[in-house]
Parts: structure tokens; sequence; C-alpha cells
């Protein structure tokens, strides 16, 4: 997909720029491919708006400790914000990106993007609506920590994962699943263990397979 149509389908307020803004745009995007376990964004700088074409990204935030609690994926015409902090200045804390699978990606430049924020409302009040967008999505993780038993967060990450790839089974190690719903790596395989023991799950090295989706879903939910 050409740069002028991926913008043309995310942005809203594309129609509404000049021939020489999109040009600049489209001169400030490069195509990047990020292998699976790659960082893309550490936090540290600010490289810009990062739009996933195919793949999935892994938004995370990660203690002085190392400890790492996932806040969202982007996957296919996903994009966000965070990744490109220096344009909304109110943003103050840093998001890693890592490449959970490989990734095909355009790369936006901040500071063209900003230029055009800078001009046109609607892109400005674009990208706030979609950074609030992000913060609901922190805000939905933070209630799965805070209020939900280990059980119902593992029994539901399994099973919107099992929908999301429409496969019973899942390519995670436990590492994976413990920085996903943020536990312990013990906790987590202490409890495969246990949902094995109830026929909900077999396991195998580096993979999960589902085998009651459906006693999943209900434990999720109660």
């Amino acid at each position: 997909m050409s740069c002028e149509r991926l913008f043309s389908e995310i942005f809203p307020f594309w129609e509404s720029l000049s021939t020489d803004e999109k040009n600049r745009l489209c001169d400030h995007a490069r195509e990047v491919r990020y292998a699976r376990g790659t960082v893309v964004h550490d936090g540290a700088s600010c490289p810009g708006l990062t739009i996933v074409r195919s793949g999935c990204l892994r938004a995370s935030l990660i203690s002085e400790e190392g400890r790492e609690v996932t806040l969202y994926r982007l996957h296919e015409e996903d994009f966000c914000m965070l990744s490109a902090s220096c344009v909304i200045e109110a943003v103050t804390f840093d998001v890693h990106f890592i490449a959970e699978e490989d990734s095909d990606c355009f790369v936006l430049s901040a500071g063209a993007f900003a230029e055009v924020c800078a001009r046109h409302p609607a892109a400005e009040i674009f990208a706030l609506n979609k950074t609030v967008e992000r913060f609901s999505d922190v805000m939905w993780v933070l209630q799965q920590i805070l209020f939900l038993s280990l059980d119902r967060r593992l029994a539901g990450f399994l099973y919107d994962e099992s929908v999301r790839q429409k496969t019973d089974e899942l390519s995670f190690t436990h590492e994976d699943i413990a920085r996903n719903i943020a536990s312990a790596r013990e906790a987590v395989s202490r409890l495969l263990k246990y949902f094995e023991g109830e026929g909900l799950v077999t396991l195998a090295r580096g993979k999960v397979l589902l085998l009651d989706r459906a006693r999943l879903r209900e434990l999720a939910a109660n």
C-alpha cells in the first residue's frame, strides 16, 4: 500500500491538506521492517508516528527493576501517538514498543506531523483524540490489574488471544503471558498447570493449546 493511500485511509483530515503538505508527509515517512523481538521504541527518543502495515507491535511500561506491563497492541493500520510523544507535550512518561511479530511499518517524522498539527486544528484534534483512546486502553489494563484475580486475567487473556488469532494453539511462553497480564512467571506457570489439570489447556514448550474455550470465557467473566 502506498503512503498516499494509507494516509488517506487513517487521517480524516488528509483531504484538507495542500498538495505540498501531503507530499511533505510522504517524503518524511519511511518504510521499516521489524523482526520479531526488535525494540521499536525504547522511550528515550521520539522517532515519530509508527503506523503498522502488517504484524503486531506491543506497547508496555518497564520499571527500573525491569518489570514490564503490557498496555496494548498495535495491529494492521493501527498507530499510536505515544511513539511520537514529542508532538504532544502533556505526555511525560516513556512507552516502550517491541515487535511481537515480524512487522512492516511506516514511521512518519514527528517534526513533519507536528507542523501539520500546528497549521490544521483538525489534525491536532485528531492527534489528541487518538491519544485519549490509548489512555482509555491503559486505564482498562489498570482495572484488570487492580480489580481482577489472576485466574480471571489469565483465562481472559487466553480466550481473547484465541479469538484474535483464530486458533486454539497459542505460541506464548509462560514469560510472555506473565508480561501480558502483569504477573510473575512463577505464578502464571502454577496457574497454567492448574488449568491443565482441570482440562482447560494442554501445555507444550512455548505453546498453550486451549481445550475448552467456553469454560475459559466463563471463568474470565465470573
